[in-house]
């Protein structure tokens, strides 16, 4: 596909409809999408390459989009294979042109690319370096760990556009939900990007200096007007760490329905006592993805779990791990556990949440054998008051 994005910006990327698990892990069942452009002045530049599935279609876009004309630069914002996948067949297409990136960038392209002539045509730049074009002139900003250490965006003073790499994307195609792009946005950053809360804010203060009228990421739409403000807006409230939207989330994992069905009180209890949104996520059964990304998006969490080989579940350590190693940090959590002989799901479940920033745990634990019941209500109902509180 290609596409005008202002008089002098194409975009070239290509849709990967067939691509179902991103980074072999996330559940993308609208797709994928590889965004990439082209600015056309004096001088070109190529806003990076595209996955190696698309390598084909994406070369075809670049020569329609050129018209005959020979680009001048690549411009490489981010090594990851998704999008740097063509470095070298582009460049053996066009060998005068120069690649453009980060000192970084240019350190870590052996890794990928045995060519030893690519070094040779690498211009490395570092932060407040330009490059006029003509017309534009393109500032380069440095965003290492926004998410890998070589990343850069690049700012077009002339068309006041952020070419914002793998910040600000989704997953899904291009046009995929495009009204409501906080959706898949929200999965796509606290599971691609979470981790990296203070480089995301790093990057969101330099570029709180600009003028930035739209914003052109790796993948998902272009983000303009209204959309580019409330996506602003989001990445400050998702890069602190802070809470998004009042409520809690319950996170189950229950090896036969037990533990679902104490789940499913639980719910009834915390919006009888006026809760004012309750999600909910089966972790045996539901994309992990999607309970990472309202672990992150509510300030409350309760996480209910089978006892197992004299430890918790493994759904729910599985969960936990992940939110470990995503910086899950400043929320308050309570425990439900279940056993029939010996529960032993809480033994481990708190010292894995103890043991991330700032998270509290909720009194009190809670204590299931087998089979809820009756006399089991009281305890659930204090817990619902205290994480309420």
């Amino acid at each position: 596909m290609i596409k005008n994005i202002t008089t002098d910006i194409r975009y070239i990327g290509v849709d990967d409809p067939d691509q179902l698990l991103f980074e072999s892990q996330y559940v993308t069942p609208d797709g994928m999408c590889y965004n990439s452009y082209v600015i056309m002045d004096e001088k070109i530049a190529v806003m990076d390459t595209s996955d190696s599935r698309t390598m084909e279609t994406w070369k075809q876009n670049l020569v329609g989009a050129l018209d005959g004309r020979q680009p001048d630069y690549l411009i490489v914002h981010h090594l990851e294979p998704d999008h740097a996948s063509g470095i070298a067949e582009v460049c053996a297409l066009y060998p005068q042109m120069q690649i453009v990136c980060s000192a970084k960038a240019k350190q870590m392209m052996p890794q990928y690319f045995e060519d030893s002539t690519l070094e040779a045509r690498v211009l490395a730049v570092k932060e407040g370096d330009t490059l006029s074009l003509g017309r534009h002139t393109l500032k380069f900003i440095m965003a290492p760990m926004v998410h890998w250490p070589e990343v850069m965006v690049t700012y077009d003073d002339a068309d006041c556009v952020l070419f914002s790499a793998d910040g600000f994307g989704k997953f899904g195609v291009y046009d995929a939900d495009a009204d409501d792009w906080a959706c898949e946005a929200r999965r796509y950053y606290f599971n691609i990007c979470g981790k990296y809360g203070t480089p995301v804010s790093t990057l969101l203060k330099k570029a709180a200096a600009l003028d930035i009228q739209q914003i052109l990421p790796l993948h998902g739409p272009v983000l303009e007007g209204e959309k580019l403000a409330e996506a602003l807006r989001l990445y400050t409230i998702w890069s602190a760490y802070d809470v998004e939207t009042e409520g809690v989330f319950v996170a189950h994992a229950s090896i036969h329905g037990n533990t679902a069905a104490a789940a499913e009180k639980l719910v009834e209890i915390l919006k009888a006592k006026g809760c004012p949104k309750v999600a909910v996520s089966d972790l045996c059964r539901d994309d992990l993805g999607e309970a990472i990304e309202d672990a992150f998006r509510y300030g409350k969490m309760i996480c209910m779990a089978s006892s197992y080989d004299a430890g918790v579940f493994p759904p729910m350590y599985d969960f936990l791990h992940h939110l470990e190693i995503k910086a899950y940090q400043r929320r308050r959590v309570g425990l439900v556990e279940n056993g029939s002989w010996a529960p032993s799901a809480a033994k481990t479940m708190r010292p894995m949440l103890e043991g991330m920033k700032q998270v509290e745990i909720v009194e009190p634990v809670v204590t299931l054998r087998g089979r809820m019941k009756d006399s089991d209500l009281p305890q659930l109902e204090a817990l619902a008051d205290a994480i309420l509180a």
